[in-house]
């Protein structure tokens, strides 16, 4: 199953959108998918959904670091991600119009929404473009990757 599937499937199977495009590159990431739910759960409905930075930007942000972030603090290396992380989010806005969940969801600026996830439901996924944004994510980083080789 190649990462785009994987990632669709774990967002219908319950996993929010950080955690759906995290989790589909697990074996990439040499993690377990549990602990790339773990580290990816807050991020979700646009980081505890507050509906900011898309959950699926910020899933893909989370394998990129994983992949090609350097591993000591400092400056070198963290400019190269930086610019890694801007091009992967511009690719998504220019499919998307934005990379904010509230925009893509069509939600007024302003309005307070519950912390509590809603129930998937049928009319759930009618209405909403979560999985299709989960999915546009996961093939932008497949594509990056493939283009751009690690080093582990």
């Amino acid at each position: 199953m190649d990462h785009v599937e994987k990632a669709r499937n774990l967002f219908l199977a319950g996993a929010n959108c950080a955690q759906a495009v995290s989790g589909a590159f697990a074996d990439l990431c040499r993690m377990e998918e549990g602990q790339l739910f773990q580290l990816a759960c807050g991020f979700g409905g646009g980081v505890g959904r507050m509906r900011e930075v898309c959950g699926a930007v910020s899933g893909m942000t989370l394998v990129a670091d994983i992949l090609y972030a350097p591993k000591e603090i400092g400056k070198e290396g963290k400019d190269d991600q930086y610019a890694r992380i801007r091009e992967l989010a511009e690719r998504f806005r220019q499919e998307t119009g934005s990379i904010v969940c509230r925009e893509l969801l069509g939600i007024e600026p302003g309005r307070k929404e519950s912390a509590v996830s809603a129930e998937r439901t049928p009319e759930y996924y009618r209405k909403r473009p979560c999985v299709e944004m989960v999915a546009l994510a996961a093939s932008i980083l497949e594509e990056y990757i493939a283009q751009n080789p690690f080093v582990r």
